[in-house]
């Protein structure tokens, strides 16, 4: 009984002491000395207690404490500030703000703002890397099951394919316009530049990205799409940033 009213004590004068917070100066945004989503705003030398949205976090850096900044729990270096408020959750959001990796397709992220989540896919081949939070190679990503990488498709064996090495190509078996490509026994899943679809190469393992009427069986693949105008807006495309480097590069020629 000692023992638990020495500790209560101790910890009710440490919340007495953050209450009766003292402003260094008339104003200013200060950091909590154990909460990381708690803050001061010091106006007029009054003392204000502010807690971030939940799943934000204080950003204390400004050395002029002048920042009023809640931001992303992982983008705030906390320190020795590790109290949070209890999570609010909300479906696909663990928190009311951040950004969470899907319950179940490891290629999918949602980005939560105020409970509110979008959902966001990675690229074909890619997922969601739940540490470096942006989208890495799938066989990359540890959370990812083997069955979800390139979906599933298994590399030839070595030494299975003729003069292919540890690099060869595959066609998707369901979509025209994908493909696998192996290196080493990793499968990645890759796809063709729009208007174009993938044709399976003469020896085994090769194929490359042709237009659909050379491919038998995606001649079709696109439908009623005018393949040549989107072709030529993506050649223009092209040739417009090619234009605009080449004019930046001569107005830091002329500049310097």
């Amino acid at each position: 009984m000692k023992k638990f009213m020495i500790v209560f004590v101790a910890l009710f004068g440490a919340a007495v002491a953050q209450e009766s917070f003292k402003c260094p100066d008339d104003f200013g945004f200060y950091p909590h000395d154990i909460s990381c989503d708690k803050y001061w705003k010091c106006d007029n030398n009054v003392a204000e207690l502010k807690t971030c949205g939940n799943g934000l976090a204080f950003d204390a850096s400004d050395p002029k404490y002048l920042t009023e900044n809640c931001d992303y729990l992982h983008n705030v270096d906390c320190g020795d500030r590790t109290q949070l408020e209890p999570p609010i959750s909300t479906p696909h959001c663990a928190r009311l703000y951040g950004i969470f990796p899907d319950e179940n397709k490891c290629d999918v992220f949602w980005n939560c703002w105020n409970g509110e989540p979008s959902r966001y896919q990675c690229s074909p081949g890619l997922a969601y890397d739940r540490d470096a939070r942006v989208c890495m190679w799938a066989d990359q990503v540890p959370e990812c099951k083997n069955e979800e990488v390139a979906n599933g498709f298994t590399c030839p064996a070595a030494g299975e394919l003729a003069n292919a090495g540890s690099f060869s190509r595959h066609a998707h078996p369901e979509d025209c316009r994908k493909y696998y490509i192996c290196l080493e026994g990793v499968a990645r899943e890759y796809g063709c530049p729009i208007g174009t679809v993938f044709k399976i190469g003469d020896s085994d393992g090769s194929g490359n990205c042709e237009d659909p009427e050379d491919v038998p069986g995606c001649e079709d693949y696109y439908g009623d799409l005018d393949l040549k105008s989107i072709r030529k807006s993506e050649l223009l495309a092209g040739l417009q940033g090619e234009g605009r480097k080449k004019g930046t590069n001569k107005g830091a020629a002329a500049s310097s």
